[in-house]
């Protein structure tokens, strides 16, 4: 299994998905995922479904040290106020006294507002580690924090290797996370893909997720099939030949499949 530093800690480089699932579904896959030996699971207050995610871990027996579990705050957090009832919210549904990663869901005006009691929360050990989702360098570089960011989770797939924000994160110590790294899907027909999958004998999502994670990018694949969720966590296993990865790189178009942050209509 392949890791990622975050802070003091090293964390398995690949997660589990949520997005999407009803609260039922998540449920059932996360269950499942971790059976399959996955340890990290990211869910969102937005997703719907914080309270599947926390019954599976409650089935599957696992202490809150063994599954690292990371949420999201939706746009309609404004200020500290709202930070601590929505907070408050997830680790009730989620049947957790902390939780391991919270992430400013997309970025909003009130960035510095929910920044800074988040840094208050995990200050006082309610939150293990802070970070960001869909931010560019220019929203941080604009953010004023004390506690520097430590995760930036991104549109990111072999299409979009959104290489500005990773060289950015890169360069400041912050861990760059793919969100859709299959590209929902999108990435699976593409003729170099099948072929690597056929030289590797592993699934066309196991070469896009052995090419992320071997640049360093950290993951969340979803699924609801057993089966596709067991190939997707022994993918990160695959190591691709240097000429393999370069060609995988070539197919950057160095344009977003998905909504731009700068204009989201929050910012």
């Amino acid at each position: 299994m392949k890791h990622i530093a975050l802070g003091n800690e090293k964390i398995d480089i690949i997660g589990f998905g949520t997005y999407k699932m009803t609260d039922r579904e998540a449920e059932s896959a996360v269950l499942c995922a971790l059976e399959c030996g996955y340890r990290r699971v990211d869910t969102a207050v937005m997703y719907g479904n914080e309270s599947g995610v926390g019954r599976a871990i409650k089935s599957a027996g696992a202490s809150a040290d063994d599954v690292f579990v990371t949420t999201k705050l939706w746009t309609d957090v404004h200020n500290g106020e709202d930070v601590r009832r929505t907070v408050g919210g997830s680790l009730e549904r989620l049947g957790r006294d902390r939780i391991d990663l919270l992430l400013i869901h997309w970025p909003t005006p009130d960035n510095d507002a929910v920044w800074a009691e988040m840094e208050r929360l995990k200050e006082e050990g309610t939150v293990r580690h802070i970070g960001l989702s869909n931010f560019k360098p220019h929203h941080i570089e604009e953010l004023h924090y004390g506690i520097k960011p430590e995760w930036d989770q991104i549109e990111l797939h072999p299409y979009f290797q959104n290489a500005e924000t990773a060289a950015y994160l890169k360069k400041h110590g912050i861990v760059a996370e793919a969100w859709s790294p299959l590209l929902r899907g999108g990435a699976l027909e593409d003729a170099l893909i099948k072929r690597l999958a056929a030289k590797y004998s592993v699934t066309p999502a196991g070469i896009v997720l052995a090419f992320l994670t071997g640049e360093g990018i950290a993951v969340i694949p979803k699924s609801t099939n057993p089966e596709h969720i067991r190939a997707n966590f022994s993918a990160c296993d695959t190591v691709l030949e240097p000429e393999d990865a370069a060609a995988l790189r070539a197919l950057d178009t160095g344009k977003r499949s998905f909504r731009d942050p700068d204009n989201h209509g929050f910012c």
